[in-house]
């Protein structure tokens, strides 16, 4: 797939989509090799379950367009009634066309109906089947593709979609119907005027399938533009305070309008050839109905045609004209939809290198032993550069040890290999004697509590944040993982105690509250092996020794693994693995790991010795 670069919004002109789309530059996401298929083909597994509901819009469908074409009959029939000789069925002609009336009502609201529904209905399961998809992607997939363009495509694309679902679709059938119909009843009218009215169909066809191409191309193009726009206003807003603390609103200003203005040069370029598109077709096909309707008339006049015939050729020619006129709107409409099918099957066909084991060993029973086995790793997106190189160490169950080193040792990667976000390039990690490469995830991750750097915090309650990871948890136990954290006298505080909602991201709390939060989720958790990234690193000095207390005793008979740049807090582990460059260069205790004086020491004086300056 592809998505275009914003350029300056200086200069842009008529040509500008046209210049946008040369410099699209390409979006890697690995996708499964698969046949390939239309784009709006793709969403038959999303309709089939309903094919009830569609019978009943074929059915409505029929019958609205057999009334419509019903219409021009009703009406030859009152106007030649005025005939001397039909002046007794007069009043009968009149109620037919009432009773026409009525029925087209009818079944036309059931189409609109069933089949608004049904659009309504296949862009819920659409949604649902794509995030279920991109929910359970790797880390690895989300270096490539940003979280807002994956959002864009879940919100507008699946939109685009469902006003083709749930509209367009039906009403380019109608008018497939009404052309069709309307061309068997024209030659039953007047095989000399429907001959004449079918010399400019090739007129009205070739404009369609050219510009067509153009509109469907245009409308991909566009829809990629709003994505990037999207993507850049997201970056911006989730920063906010950074931008404006550093005075690049202007930048941000103009960076957000070029996407804008990229969008919309695409946008005006698809909307000019829709336009053009529906006045070409529309111009040829009522031309050809004015020329016929001067054939009509002559022959009104010559008697070889009653007035009544003459205006139900007249009003089926203007159905059939009319029917492609629409199917010349309806195209475009069905190329833009076809795009955003395009985009978002490229989601659903992204290959997510993190593989479930097709047969999952067994879960052993849950001790908290875990290791590393000659591992080396390298992140996909920077493959150039290796992160571990054949790391070993193993941590026995009910073990506390520290992971300590420069920014850039591979103390994160650690962490992300033992949650199987990312697998080795070599050896491998084993949880329990098991290579978690056999382990169902669920089992290898529901083994583990996390307490992140940046603690994750969710527009909702502090009891729902709390519960994350085990959402049936009661409120006692809740508190109890409150009172741990050193985070219950403050919950207590708030205007809704537990249910006091604490903004986007967590807005409303302190750095430090937040991360307290974070840590009585992974208390709550209560899994076999703990895993602390710079727990304490937000919390004053107060917090900080409570929070330590409270991690002391969750650690007792439970594996922990730390991460932590501030020596302090680790002290006490029982044993200090130090890593540098991607590899263990020493494992001990603290006074072991001084007296070598080595890396370790040389971070220990450089953090006592400042410490006790300051």
């Amino acid at each position: 797939m592809t998505v275009t670069s914003g350029d300056e919004a200086e200069g842009r002109g008529p040509e500008a989509g046209e210049a946008a789309e040369a410099k699209q530059r390409p979006l890697r996401i690995e996708r499964a090799k698969s046949k390939k298929i239309s784009p709006l083909a793709a969403l038959w597994p999303f309709l089939k379950p309903y094919r009830g509901i569609m019978l009943g819009t074929a059915v409505a469908l029929v019958a609205a367009s057999a009334f419509t074409l019903a219409v021009p009959v009703a009406l030859r029939r009152v106007i030649d009634g005025f005939d001397a000789q039909h002046v007794g069925l007069i009043d009968r002609y009149f109620l037919a066309l009432f009773g026409v009336a009525a029925m087209l009502a009818f079944f036309t609201a059931l189409r609109f109906y069933l089949v608004s529904r049904l659009g309504e209905r296949v862009i819920a399961d659409l949604r649902r089947r794509v995030f279920d998809h991109v929910v359970a992607m790797s880390p690895a997939f989300y270096e490539r593709l940003q979280t807002t363009e994956v959002l864009t495509r879940l919100t507008t694309d699946t939109t685009a979609i469902q006003s083709v679902v749930g509209s367009t679709v039906s009403i380019a059938l109608r008018n497939i119907l009404l052309f069709f119909g309307g061309m068997v009843m024209l030659l039953a009218t007047s095989a000399k005027l429907t001959g004449a009215l079918l010399l400019i169909v090739p007129l009205v066809v070739v404009p369609i399938l050219f510009l067509g191409r153009r509109v469907r191309r245009l409308s991909r193009l566009n829809q990629d533009l709003i994505a990037e726009a999207a993507v850049s206003a997201g970056e911006t807003l989730q920063a906010v305070q950074t931008v404006q603390a550093m005075t690049s609103e202007p930048a941000a200003r103009r960076r957000f309008s070029s996407r804008v203005e990229d969008a919309y040069a695409a946008a005006k370029a698809r909307i000019t050839a829709r336009a053009a598109l529906t006045a070409i077709v529309i111009f040829l096909a009522f031309a050809g109905v004015v020329g016929v309707m001067w054939i009509g008339a002559r022959d009104v006049l010559e008697g070889s045609m009653s007035p009544g015939e003459m205006a139900q050729f007249i009003l089926l020619a203007v159905f059939v004209a009319g029917s492609v006129g629409a199917l010349s709107e309806v195209w475009g409409e069905l190329q833009r939809a076809a795009g955003a099918t395009e985009r978002l099957g490229e989601l659903m066909a992204a290959v997510n290198p993190i593989v479930e084991p097709d047969a999952p060993v067994p879960a052993p029973a849950p001790t908290g032993a875990l290791a590393f086995e000659a591992v080396s790793f390298t992140y996909p997106t920077r493959d150039d550069s290796r992160v571990l190189h054949d790391v070993s160490f193993k941590v026995e169950p009910g073990e506390t040890v520290a992971l300590v080193g420069p920014s850039g040792a591979g103390k994160t990667t650690v962490f992300q290999l033992l949650q199987r976000f990312y697998d080795p390039d070599a050896g491998r990690v084993v949880v329990d004697g098991t290579d978690i490469r056999q382990l169902a995830l669920r089992d290898l991750r529901g083994r583990l509590s996390l307490v992140p750097q940046e603690p994750v915090i969710f527009a909702d309650t502090v009891a729902a944040n709390i519960r994350f990871g085990r959402t049936e948890a009661s409120m006692a136990e809740v508190e109890e993982a409150a009172r741990a954290a050193a985070i219950h006298d403050f919950v207590t505080t708030l205007p809704h105690g537990y249910e006091s909602y604490v903004g986007e991201r967590g807005v409303l709390l302190s750095g430090g509250q937040k991360q307290r939060i974070a840590i009585a989720r992974a208390i709550l958790r209560d899994a076999p092996i703990l895993l602390l990234d710079e727990a304490t690193s937000s919390l004053d000095a107060e917090s900080e020794r409570a929070v330590q207390l409270a991690v002391e005793r969750l650690s007792a008979g439970r594996t922990t693994l730390v991460i932590a740049h501030r020596l302090a807090t680790v002290k006490r582990a029982d044993r200090i693995i130090v890593m540098e460059g991607g590899r263990v260069v020493a494992t001990g205790t603290h006074d072991h790991l001084v007296a070598e004086d080595g890396l370790y020491a040389r971070l220990a004086r450089l953090q006592f010795t400042d410490g006790a300056a300051a």
